[in-house]
């Protein structure tokens, strides 16, 4: 920091010392810093400040290593930056130092299956953890991202064959439900079909019945007429007319080869006026 007039940056804060003691933080713009009296002033970065943590490997709760590396946000406080340099040396290495240390805690209190599945989980127990030592440095913890996690070999292809047996699981479910889809659909179609061919059959067996009946009834109707016309006709009939329908049917008898006849007395009492009626005729 050089003696006289400085210019202090809109990210950056000015913490003075005054015959080495802090005598106060000055803001962004010009300032001026006497010479021998300032010594030992210090501008402190406001910004957010990324931090790479390396890889570590921690033993889950169940004595399972892990491989871990992740981020760490953070930055100076608004109006603790003089914390930053009365508190702490240097707040990135310390910082760097404190996350490896806790990542151990909070992966030791975690089971395996945890760690690779809560993630978030982790990244909250680390801010919260963190957060609490640097907030005496002035410093606050932003959040906390994980990069990656690293089970061991084994159990890494325990993993996959799970996944590739869980995904084999899942194609043959997907598949037993595609199949009683279908069949449900098949049943489904096969009862509409039966429901449609009966009502089918069941309008065609009324259809056939209205028919018949109308075809007895006509039938029924046309034999009454006929009745009706032989009744009419046969009341017109006198009984020469019969007598010559007899002798006719006796002529067509006599034709045959029989020797015996039968005649009903109807027959010799319809003879009986056929013959009156002749002779009253050749007497006259």
């Amino acid at each position: 920091m050089g003696w006289g007039l400085n210019v202090i940056k809109q990210y950056e804060r000015l913490v003075v010392f005054t015959l080495g003691t802090y005598s106060g933080t000055r803001s962004p713009g010009l300032r001026w810093i006497w010479p021998f009296i300032n010594n030992g002033s210090t501008r402190v970065d406001m910004r957010e400040v990324p931090i790479m943590i390396p890889r570590q490997t921690s033993i889950t709760r169940d004595n399972a290593p892990i491989a871990v590396d992740f981020f760490v946000y953070m930055r100076v406080m608004e109006d603790r930056p003089q914390d930053t340099i009365l508190n702490v040396s240097d707040f990135r290495a310390a910082a760097q130092a404190l996350a490896m240390t806790t990542l151990r805690a909070v992966v030791g209190e975690m089971d395996l299956d945890d760690v690779l599945s809560k993630r978030e989980r982790i990244n909250t127990a680390l801010q919260t953890k963190l957060d609490e030592v640097t907030v005496n440095w002035g410093v606050k913890v932003t959040r906390v991202e994980i990069k990656e996690v690293d089970p061991p070999v084994d159990v890494q292809e325990a993993m996959n064959r799970q996944l590739s047996a869980e995904r084999t699981r899942r194609a043959a479910v997907t598949e037993a439900e595609g199949e009683r889809d279908a069949e449900v659909n098949r049943a489904e179609g096969e009862r509409n079909a039966a429901i449609l061919r009966a009502e089918g059959a069941r309008q065609a067996a009324i259809l056939q019945a209205e028919g018949d009946r109308q075809a007895a009834i006509l039938a029924a109707e046309g034999y009454s007429l006929a009745l009706e016309t032989i009744n009419s006709i046969a009341q017109g009939i006198d009984p020469k007319t019969m007598s010559l329908q007899y002798f006719d049917t006796l002529k067509e008898m006599g034709e045959g080869e029989s020797t015996k006849y039968i005649f009903p007395l109807e027959f010799t009492s319809m003879l009986r006026g056929f013959l009156q009626d002749n002779t009253n005729s050749a007497n006259q």
